[in-house]
């Protein structure tokens, strides 16, 4: 059985608190290796060694911190099936998922390979007679990132590659039950010439996240999950005086209007209502048709080819759609929220329950399920199921369909299909989500944009990646500087002359 490590000071390091997790492999339901979960005395020391390390690396000028994560890049390239392999092992997800996990963190690194540009200050010259002003963009300290299970390289490449960048020490998180990625990525920093102590890997629980929490030294904190842990973390470290960017929980909706392509949108709602088994917080979990008529055309298009989705392990590399969820427990609470939609009186058109897999009996495996006629006071509306299962709510008129999705109370992203531009802008413009996907079911912004949901789906002013992750990790000082030698007459500085 593989135990694995904690990453401090460029080493790996066991771990001495004595409590252990298991990691599963979700295809078979075995354990397959365990991860030491760490106390509060462990994280203080890594904290502490951090800060020690952060001193150089952040006088280190910003060129030089790029180049680190050039190098950084390139190894990611060069490891990529292997990353996407350690993905695919613990979350479960296909090879291509995984890959495509791997890729759209690689891309936020190759943003931060630009970082010097997104540091610099600004300069006013002879604001006043012989006075300049200028602000310098300075690195927080030390930081920490506290990222999910569902997107292993992902998030924790969001979260490091541009703190490191900005001169930041970094603390990192990972979910313990897909820890060996970020151990992995660890080594390849690393490589890629960043300095002892700068990234520490501290695996653990609600204690060590606390004691992130409550540590003086760290001055940010980034997070990705659920709602209520993204509302607890942010409160707590605010209440700490922390900086924090807390990303919680979804239901993505996304309208139909009558003229839309009804093949194109059925296809792109099984990708993104099944890809991934569900496990993303960008998934689209409600369709919306405008009309009977739509939801009609809608409804014969989604169920055949969600009854021909496969289901199977990673190992099956291209031949499956999509494969196991996490763990037991979110199997059973998936298709328990199944039940309670039946019960509730939604027509459950395609029934994913009860799903086995010939030679992976004890796997994590749920088959998908598609509701129709779903209101917006049921179980399965409300709540976010993060599984394999599509909600169809449908909707009288444009306004109707639009009103539903500004009534939920999350708002990370939607989307519209339609082929009306007026239509399409109105959209986009009037709904309150901070992603918005026009003929387009996943709106994850490219990485030199930014990543930001609204409500309940985000706490905190600045969002993931792009400008606002470099904003989110340095603070800002401004100096105003007065040189007398360029006063020419001499005399006393003038005040009224600064009006």
């Amino acid at each position: 059985m593989q135990e694995l490590t904690h990453w401090i000071n460029g080493q790996h390091v066991k771990g001495s608190s004595g409590r252990m997790a298991d990691i599963y492999n979700p295809a078979t339901g075995e354990v397959q290796a365990k991860v030491p979960l760490a106390t509060a005395d462990e994280l203080r020391a890594a904290v502490a060694k951090a800060a020690e390390a952060q001193k150089a690396w952040g006088a280190t000028n910003p060129q030089r911190r790029a180049r680190v994560m050039m190098k950084f890049g390139q190894l990611i390239n060069e490891h990529m099936d292997e990353l996407a392999e350690l993905v695919s092992r613990e979350h479960g997800k296909t090879l291509p998922d995984g890959r495509g996990d791997v890729q759209r963190g690689l891309e936020v690194v190759e943003v931060c390979m630009g970082g010097p540009s997104l540091l610099k200050g600004e300069f006013t010259d002879n604001g006043g007679p012989g006075i300049d002003l200028y602000s310098m963009r300075q690195p927080l300290g030390v930081v920490a990132g506290i990222t999910p299970f569902n997107f292993p390289a992902m998030i924790p490449l969001w979260k490091m590659a541009p703190a490191l960048t900005c001169g930041n020490a970094m603390i990192l998180k990972p979910s313990e039950r897909c820890p060996s990625t970020s151990l992995r990525l660890a080594e390849l920093l690393k490589e890629a010439g960043l300095p002892d102590g700068v990234l520490q890997v501290v695996n653990g629980d609600k204690e060590v996240v606390d004691a992130i929490l409550d540590d003086e030294t760290v001055q940010a904190v980034g997070f990705v999950g659920s709602t209520p842990i993204a509302q607890y973390i942010y409160g707590r470290a605010a209440n700490n005086g922390k900086r924090a960017q807390c990303f919680g929980g979804a239901k993505n909706h996304m309208i139909i209007m009558p003229d839309a392509d009804m093949d194109k949108a059925a296809d792109a709602l099984v990708g993104a209502g099944f890809g991934a088994a569900g496990e993303r917080c960008m998934a689209i979990s409600v369709a919306v048709p405008v009309g009977e008529e739509t939801a009609n055309a809608l409804r014969e298009r989604l169920i055949p080819r969600v009854e021909n989705l496969k289901v199977g392990p990673y190992t099956a590399g291209d031949d499956v759609d999509y494969g196991p969820v996490i763990t037991s427990a979110a199997k059973e609470r998936i298709e328990g929220l199944v039940n309670k939609g039946v019960e509730e009186g939604a027509d459950l058109a395609v029934d994913g329950r009860n799903f086995k897999l010939q030679g992976y009996e004890n796997g994590f495996f749920v088959g998908p399920s598609y509701f129709d006629h779903v209101s917006p006071d049921m179980t399965i509306y409300k709540e976010e199921i993060f599984g394999p299962v599509l909600c169809q709510v449908r909707a009288a008129s444009y306004d109707e369909a639009l009103k539903i999705t500004m009534d939920n109370e999350y708002g990370n992203g939607t989307a519209i299909f339609t082929a009306d531009g007026d239509t399409a802008r109105d959209f986009a413009h009037r709904v309150n989500v901070g992603m918005v996907g026009i003929n387009f079911p996943i709106p994850v912004p490219l990485s030199y944009h930014t990543f930001g949901g609204w409500k309940k789906s985000a706490f905190g002013d600045l969002n993931q990646y792009g400008p606002d992750a470099f904003r989110f990790y340095t603070k800002t000082k401004t100096v105003t500087a007065r040189w007398f030698s360029g006063i020419k007459d001499g005399g006393e500085f003038n005040f009224k002359a600064m009006d």
